[in-house]
Formats: structure tokens, sequence, C-alpha cells
């Protein structure tokens, strides 16, 4: 092969090798989801034995935990709840009339907020901090790129019910903007659990300091 050649080759090759490394990274950077294990497993949970059914909550507020996530939910106010439904028994239960607050030691009563309500606080910061980003990503309504508003939404606890035997899980968000150690005392209630017959289960208590 001619010396002009085989740079030329050398240069393509070194581009397409940074191409795909490139699209690996960015690639990493995509949304997973955490694998759910049974709610049972987890420091935070209830478990209704006579029921055979267990529901959990995984806060993601420490830093190391907070990674799978694209966008910074601390930095906005925001503190994840990874929420676990397990269902061990042989017939299915609804989550369709499910409501879930949490807590704080304070009195305060906080609901998860809507993908709509996360947005909006995203999108209008009380501070802008300039933050360089090297991928130009595209934009849509609000300063979120899409990627962002896909994380939000498909992250979310989305389940209407859980089949036997098996585990729901997702992330409800809470504003906790306002309040200091919002975890410290704090404990999560979930109403609206039915089984089979549409009879409303025992509502459940987690305490999330745990």
């Amino acid at each position: 092969m001619q010396p002009v050649l085989k740079l030329r080759f050398s240069r393509a090759l070194i581009v397409s090798c940074a191409f795909a490394i490139f699209a690996v990274c960015l690639a990493a950077k995509d949304f997973v989801k955490p694998v759910a294990h049974p709610a049972k497993t987890y420091p935070a949970h209830d478990d209704h034995t006579a029921d055979k059914v267990a529901i959990a909550a995984d806060p993601y507020d420490a830093p190391d935990k907070a990674r799978i996530f694209s966008v910074n939910f601390h930095e906005h106010g925001f503190l994840p709840v990874f929420f676990i439904v397990t269902n061990d028994g042989d017939q299915p239960i609804s989550l369709a009339n499910m409501q879930v607050t949490l807590t704080t030691a304070g009195r305060a009563k906080l609901t998860p907020d809507a993908p709509e309500d996360i947005f909006r606080r995203l999108s209008n910061p009380h501070e802008t901090t300039p933050i360089p980003i090297p991928i130009p990503q595209k934009k849509v309504k609000g300063g979120l790129s899409q990627k962002e508003r896909d994380e939000i939404e498909t992250s979310q606890f989305a389940a209407k019910a859980v089949e036997p035997h098996t585990t729901q899980s997702g992330f409800f968000f809470f504003d906790v903007e306002d309040i200091n150690s919002p975890l410290e005392g704090a404990h999560l209630y979930v109403t609206g659990v039915n089984d089979a017959k549409g009879t409303e289960l025992m509502y459940f208590e987690i305490a999330m300091e745990k």
C-alpha cells in the first residue's frame, strides 16, 4: 500500500473508531430503570403477609444512585423514589385507585408530581447556572431535550394492576424544594390498593428513614 493511501486509511480508521466510541458513550447515558427485586427485600417496606402484598420505597437521594438519571433532580428540588409493588398471591390486585402520600416529620403531606409539573420546574428554574453541553441535543417546548422528557415519562410508576406472583416498579417524584431533610422521620402512606374482588386492602405505611 502506498504511503499516501496508508495515511488516508489510518485517518479513516481513527475517525471510524472515534464515532463508534462516541455512539457507545451516548447509548450508555440512556436511562435504564433499575431491576426491581421483591418489595420485602428493601429496607423501607411494608409487608401485608395475610394479603400476600408488599410495597417498598427506595429513595434515590444519594449521588451514586442518582447517576442513573441524566437530569439532576436534586438540583431542581425533586426527590425520586423507586416504588415497588410485589403480589405474591394467586389473584391480581388493582392499583387503579391507588394514592401515595409522603408525610414528613413536619407533617407536610406531599403527593407525587405529574410529568407536566416536573417539565415546568425544569424549564423555569429559579436560578440558572450555565452548564456546557458537549453534545448538541434537539430542544422541545420548555427548553428540555426530548431525551430528558422521555426519561421523566418512562421512569414513572404507571402500573394499574399487579398480576399474581409478579412485581411492578417505577419512580415517583416529590417536590421537596422547601423542605430540609425530607426523609428524616418521614413516612410513605399508600391507600386504594384493591384485591381481585374490589375490596380495598389495609393502608400501607413505610418508614422512609430506614
